[in-house]
């Protein structure tokens, strides 16, 4: 991003004016390159992620599917870029690249600038430049002298290759080895372990693998980007360029420094071996973290003109490289507010909104007993922080005996206010109680939501607004402090007869021990309504602030549960602004879901085997009762038919069966022949009815 908002050549003229430096060293890098400019580098390449989308600052990505094609790009470009500190697999493209460019030397239409960004790895076993003094650092003339971790040599012999393919005709094709410090700076690189680990805020101590005494050579990304820009421009003579800051921090420095600024503000150190139990580190990045040298860069200094984000290194800069990292990553601290009557459902809707956003929910009973057992903590424990970290320098020590010194005066008061209250606190207290809890490292982090409180007007100007009232008598909006000032200010209503109904139908467990027996509810809902019918109210004080309440009537969603109101809620504040779903919870949830999926899978198993039954049992009862209707039926056919036979049976009672008898008697005596027919034809001689 930093090369394509850079006029070519620009690092060849004299830096910017003192004012410039001054008003651009208070901008983030953001917005230091924001502008653009006519003449700038344009930036194409490949993605190191190929299904990412296009970077806003480049010019054109490739998804290059041969290295003919690559090499076909590379030959449109005047300088050609290759970064192998994050990605060893791209050492073995970035030499084929250089030699392939190298081969086609004599078809160049102008020159080229091949760039290898390598890593200080390829130093870290170099024997110090004055073994008697170790405190000499190297510089960019040791290089020659160089020697490479064994994890590394990789990339020492890639930097040799490039060095050796820029020496046959270095008019036509230059190359430059950079070997770049730790780097860090927005995404925050290999130092994202331990600032993510401190933003999390869920351990009390960030670790230190060993004993943090190795000194870590670092350079911030677009102080890196610089010196690439000056290589472009200048062409310096030495191709070899060390780029490191001027800073000379330990891992324990480094580390300290990150848990003071964002995460519990302490350390802990651990044994290196452990440090194989992340899932997060590698083996390449243990490497880097426990690599020990001093390094300093002359060349740099004395040649280019860099207009440096961060020479003195992250340490001195630490203000404005969390703000980079937080920017960068979307870590911004969501804070909200909500307001309301007792019995309205705010800590129940608080906590979940908690849950949804993973944000700190600041009960005022809560925080006053969390405070009060710190100050104890810290009055009965003076040395209870230095033991984790080992020996502490005397600046320490003597803050620390400082805060013990406040703590215990604190205590004092807290306890002589709540004896003189009945138990209850003065304002002074609870404001400033709530104040430092809200400027905790873990509400500045992820954010808050604030139940109930402030309840008054005068509460909130004292909670939020900034000490120094000079500013804020020559202005009519208050000046609040931006740091803890909520952003979203929620007000649940409903009426005093929906309260005293809902209040009613608790369960008498539920009730008991808190402010909603009868008599406490009325009281607390009376000083609820005298407290918000004046003009100077709590959403009087956030509307001058241009920080308008959202109104819920909590009586228009007949939800107990509150499911709809969260909804209504979240829709309004928006997507999660943290890290997201950790891989324990996202086990935890997939692990839910596949019992979810059984169950459901049981459920609806047992559901057609329950209507497979019934239409069993359908079937055998239609089965009973059809067979039943036949048999009824055929009796009935059988008794029709005998009633339908007794005519044609009397008949033949009467008419055929005595000739018949007579016949067969005949028949009998005679013996014929043939029987029938002697039969038949007797039948028809003696028929009575034939005449």
């Amino acid at each position: 991003m930093y090369l394509s908002r850079c006029v070519v050549g620009a690092s060849l003229e004299s830096v910017a004016a003192e004012e410039e430096e001054e008003e651009d060293e208070n901008n983030s890098v953001a917005e230091v390159f924001s502008k653009p400019k006519e003449g700038v580098y344009q930036v194409v390449g490949t993605l190191s992620k190929p299904e990412s989308a296009k970077p806003h600052f480049a010019e054109e990505t490739y998804a290059v599917s041969s290295r003919e094609e690559l090499l076909s790009h590379l030959l449109e470009c005047k300088v050609v870029l290759y970064n192998i500190t994050e990605d060893a697999n791209q050492i073995e493209e970035a030499t084929w690249a250089a030699s392939a460019l190298h081969m086609e030397i004599a078809h160049f239409a102008t020159p080229k600038l091949f760039i290898l960004i390598s890593t200080i790895m390829s130093w870290a076993k170099s024997k110090l430049p004055d073994p008697e003094d170790p405190e000499i650092p190297f510089t960019d003339e040791d290089y020659r002298r160089r020697k490479a971790h064994p994890d590394f040599m990789d990339h020492i012999n890639a930097e040799k290759l490039i060095l050796k393919l820029g020496k046959t005709n270095k008019h036509k094709f230059s190359t430059y080895v950079v070997a770049s410090g730790h780097q860090y700076g927005a995404g925050e690189g290999l130092l994202h372990y331990f600032f993510k680990i401190g933003w999390l805020s869920e351990t009390p101590a960030i670790p230190v693998f060993g004993d943090g005494n190795n000194f870590i050579p670092t350079i911030h990304v677009v102080d890196l980007a610089a010196v690439l820009q000056n290589i472009a421009d200048h062409r310096p003579r030495s191709h070899y360029i060390l780029a490191v800051d001027a800073s000379m921090n330990t891992l324990q420095e480094l580390i300290k420094c990150i848990s003071k600024n964002v995460g519990p503000g302490k350390i802990e150190k651990i044994p290196k071996e452990n440090a194989f139990l992340s899932k997060e580190l590698t083996q390449m990045h243990l490497d880097m973290l426990l690599v020990n040298l001093r390094m300093e860069s002359m060349f740099l200094k004395e040649t280019f003109n860099i207009k440096w984000v961060a020479e003195a290194g992250l340490v001195e800069n630490i203000e404005r490289i969390v703000k980079e990292f937080k920017q960068s990553r979307g870590l911004l601290p969501l804070k909200v507010c909500i307001h309301g009557p007792p019995g309205v459902g705010k800590s129940t809707i608080a906590e979940e909104l908690c849950k949804h956003y993973k944000l700190h929910h600041i009960k005022i009973n809560d925080v006053i007993s969390e405070t009060i057992a710190n100050l104890e903590k810290v009055v009965v424990s003076k040395e209870l922080d230095s033991d984790s970290v080992g020996e502490e320098a005397e600046d320490d020590e003597e803050e620390e005996s400082k805060n013990v010194e406040a703590a215990q005066e604190l205590l004092s008061e807290i306890k002589e206010s709540m004896e003189q209250n009945s138990g209850h606190l003065d304002d002074q207290y609870i404001i400033k109680c709530v104040k430092d809890k809200l400027k905790s490292m873990p509400c500045r982090n992820q954010g808050y939501v604030l139940d109930g409180f402030p309840e008054t007007y005068d509460q909130a100007k004292d909670l939020f607004n900034l000490e120094s009232e000079d500013e804020e008598i020559k202005s009519k909006i208050p000046k609040c402090d931006t740091l803890i000032t909520p952003e979203f200010v929620i007000s649940l209503t409903a009426s005093d007869k929906f309260l005293i109904n809902r209040i009613i139908n608790l369960p008498e467990s539920v009730v008991a021990g808190t402010h909603y027996t009868q008599d406490r509810f009325l009281q607390s809902l009376n000083l609820f309504r005298e407290l918000n019918t004046e003009d100077e109210t709590v959403l009087n004080y956030f509307d001058e602030l241009e920080i308008h309440p959202q109104f819920i009537d909590v009586a228009k969603f007949e939800d107990p549960e509150n499911r709809f109101i969260v909804k209504e809620i979240i829709k309004e504040i928006g997507e999660p602004r943290n890290y997201g779903l950790t891989d324990e919870e996202k086990e935890i949830l997939e692990r839910k879901a596949a019992e979810e999926c059984l169950v459901k899978e049981a459920q609806e198993k047992a559901e057609q085997e329950r209507k497979e039954a019934e239409e069993r049992a359908e079937r055998m009862a239609n089965w009973e009762e059809w067979n039943k209707h036949l048999e009824e039926v055929k009796r009935q056919e059988q008794e029709l038919l005998e009633a339908q036979s007794i005519p044609l049976r009397n008949y033949l009672m009467k008419n055929v069966m005595p000739t018949l008898m007579q016949g067969i008697n005949e028949c009998c005596r005679i013996r014929p022949d043939d029987p029938v027919d002697f039969l038949a034809e007797y039948l028809f001689k003696n028929s009575p009815d034939i005449e």
